[in-house]
């Protein structure tokens, strides 16, 4: 994100309210990789898979990956070919996909973290799939310190929130008082998907830019377009 961002003429600020660790999903990942249908749900996904063991397609597997970020990573990983939704980058989008469709008795590989919604797995299951699921890493909590907290405060009026994870704003916002969520509220906010833009805005933020998934070039073009519509000036 710094880097794309730098090629635009923007700086970032990060906050981290997560990290990830990674998971032994024992048998369960080999397991997962030899199903005819492979499904990667992020880029740290593919990570924390590549690890432990090298990823190889087999004839006549399908491998689909959740956004053009994770396929990129599936890519890096030696994998050249993972089909990934059009339009929407998220797990609604991934689930309209055609190979996701007919899935009676057919074995899929879920490659994920634990938590979320569990979307996915839960359609493909009622969709007649057989799910192996195999998790890889999970999500752990990190607490900004006050000191970052204080540095929101300092942000200059033409800043801009992006948010691609439900999960990842509520560790800030739990943490924000009254006064520091009005702040937040006046920026406009980068949303990944549509229903992190209808979290956004039950929360109040008015000014919410759509982005066509979580990548950081989608966001920061979502944020460039609005910038170049009049935003700041």
């Amino acid at each position: 994100m710094r880097r794309a961002a730098a090629a635009l003429g923007a700086r970032v600020f990060p906050l981290s309210t997560l990290k990830l660790v990674a998971m032994d999903a024992g048998p369960a990942l080999p397991a997962a990789l030899a199903c005819p249908v492979v499904v990667f749900t992020s880029p740290a996904a593919v990570a924390f898979a590549h690890g432990p063991q090298p990823l190889r397609q087999r004839a006549g597997q399908r491998w689909l990956a959740v956004g053009s970020g994770t396929a990129r990573a599936l890519r890096r990983a030696g994998i050249g070919d993972a089909a990934v939704p059009e339009g929407r980058a998220d797990s609604e989008g991934l689930l309209a996909m055609r190979e996701l469709q007919a899935l009676p008795g057919v074995d899929v590989g879920l490659v994920t973290a634990p938590g979320g919604r569990g979307l996915i797995g839960e359609t493909l299951a009622q969709r007649g799939a057989r799910v192996h699921l195999a998790e890889v890493y999970r999500r752990v909590a990190v607490v900004p310190s006050p000191a970052r907290l204080r540095r929101l405060e300092d942000m200059p009026a033409n800043c801009a929130l992006l948010v691609s994870s439900a999960e990842a704003f509520d560790g800030l916002w739990l943490r924000l008082d009254a006064s520091a969520r009005a702040r937040l509220r006046a920026r406009p906010a980068v949303a990944s998907s549509p229903r992190l833009a209808a979290m956004l805005a039950s929360q109040g933020f008015g000014a919410i830019v759509l982005a066509q998934g979580a990548a950081p070039s989608h966001l920061l073009a979502a944020l460039a377009a609005d910038v170049g519509s009049g935003r700041f000036r």
